[in-house]
């Protein structure tokens, strides 16, 4: 464990998150999107919503509450639930939504909480909310509870690569492009790959990527953290290689003739779980039904945004300079389609390759799974930034921890409060097997099985 600390402490994170270089970021995950001129977008009036007749079991103890979100497509179900009218609906009439300069920024402001002047939860990668809980990337190692809530979204994040190597082979599957990351990689400038976060889902995207072609991360390319603000400033200049980022970046990678896109998350792992909403442990506990009135206020705005005719209505509230702030909402629109141009020649057209909210092909998509988050932390061990015994012995040490952190039953209890279908409320905490593009499989039953499958990795299983 000292060592995972020692890999991930708070200078380092400070240090490494100024640093500048190449970089290779998962589309979704970045922080603010490209620099745009403001334009006259603005959100639209929340819609007009009488609350919902509240039984006093379900009255919401506090009306307030501020939850910080980056401002990419994962965080569309807390703009859209403040912009409608979700939150009032079922009384949270004062939703402060916050938004944060950096994923480093959002950890700090939810360590001294919004009472401190920070935040009470909000949007986060995963396992964010598992790292706090045990004190694992806070300031002094202190431990600050969390609970995760709900799943915010799925797929809205891909990989591009600068234009440069466009023709080399690098895409979806690298087999054919091995040479090029071992000639640079014998040069002064390796193929660099960053992300605006360690351990978590954009690191973790770009990780297994790499080593599904055959790609040891760690030895065959550099991989640093570098701020968003930086990411496509590098490109442009021609000092990153490649970066994973999420709608509306790839528009603007495309169109700007910046860089296109090998792959879309989508195509690696397709329904795979993105960005959650978790908040502190404390405020939960203290405010279990204001709670279960911020989820359905979530819920509700996830079926909006599952309705392909809002989408157009969701761009434009979400384009607005108070969100996103992009000159123009059609940044969005088509990847809301599932309309890609990848600037390689090949296009996508395709909705089940779209973001969803609320129900995908594989079922709910709102419903946190703990075995989604047993993966998430079996990438961690595979790395090294989590010691082995999380995942030996049957993975009890992990599963104890999900189990703190994961509370499925209050999403449970909330769909139950709001009336959502029994078909769409989940009986089992497992989504059963998952499979990933290269073919393997991940049995959240056997998660050393799947750690045993993988050529490449730091643990030794």
């Amino acid at each position: 464990m000292s060592d995972f600390l020692n890999q991930i402490s708070r200078r380092k994170f400070i240090v490494t998150a100024g640093a500048s270089a190449g970089a290779v970021f998962l589309k979704g995950c970045l922080g603010n999107p490209p620099e745009t001129t403001t334009g006259g977008n603005t959100p639209s009036t929340p819609t007009a919503q009488t609350v919902a007749n509240i039984s006093p079991e379900q009255a919401p103890e506090v009306t307030t509450v501020k939850l910080g979100y980056i401002p990419i497509v994962e965080s569309a179900p807390l703009i859209i639930a403040k912009e409608k009218g979700f939150f009032a609906k079922y009384g949270m009439t004062g939703v402060e939504l916050a938004k944060q300069a950096s994923w480093g920024a959002a950890r700090d402001n939810v360590e001294i909480g919004s009472s401190g002047g920070g935040i009470d939860g909000g949007q986060w990668q995963m396992p964010m909310p598992h790292l706090i809980t045990e004190g694992l990337i806070t300031k002094g190692n202190q431990k600050i509870p969390m609970y995760v809530l709900c799943q915010l979204i799925t797929h809205g994040n891909g990989i591009a690569i600068a234009n440069k190597h466009q023709g080399s082979g690098i895409s979806l599957k690298l087999a054919g492009a091995k040479s090029v990351f071992s000639k640079l990689k014998s040069s002064p400038t390796p193929f660099t790959a960053a992300f605006t976060f360690p351990h978590v889902n954009q690191d973790l995207w770009i990780r297994y990527w790499l080593a599904a072609g055959g790609l040891d991360p760690d030895a065959d390319v550099k991989l640093l953290t570098v701020p968003a603000a930086q990411t496509v400033a590098n490109m442009k200049t021609g000092t990153m290689d490649a970066f994973s980022t999420g709608d509306p970046w790839p528009y603007r990678i495309v169109t700007d003739k910046i860089g296109y896109m090998a792959a879309l998350t989508a195509e690696i792992w397709k329904n795979h779980p993105e960005e959650y909403l978790a908040m502190r442990a404390d405020w939960v506990d203290q405010n279990p039904k204001a709670t279960k009135a911020i989820l359905k206020g979530i819920m509700e705005a996830q079926q909006w945004l599952d309705n392909f005719d809002n989408r157009k209505e969701a761009a434009s509230i979400l384009a607005g300079r108070n969100y996103f702030n992009l000159n123009s909402p059609e940044i969005l629109a088509d990847p809301f389609q599932g309309k890609y141009d990848m600037g390689d020649g090949r296009k996508i057209d395709d909705k089940s390759m779209a973001a969803y909210y609320w129900k995908d092909e594989k079922g709910n998509v709102s419903y946190p799974y703990q075995s989604h988050d047993l993966w998430f932390i079996t990438e961690n061990v595979r790395w090294g930034f989590l010691p082995k015994d999380y995942i030996t012995n049957g993975a009890a040490k992990a599963k104890e921890l999900i189990k703190k952190v994961n509370r499925e039953d209050i999403w449970k209890e909330a769909a139950k409060e709001a009336g959502i279908a029994a078909a769409d409320i989940p009986t089992s905490t497992s989504r059963g097997v998952e499979e990933f593009f290269d073919g393997a499989k991940f049995d959240p039953e056997n998660p050393e099985a799947y750690l045993k499958s993988l050529a490449i990795k730091k643990v030794s299983v």
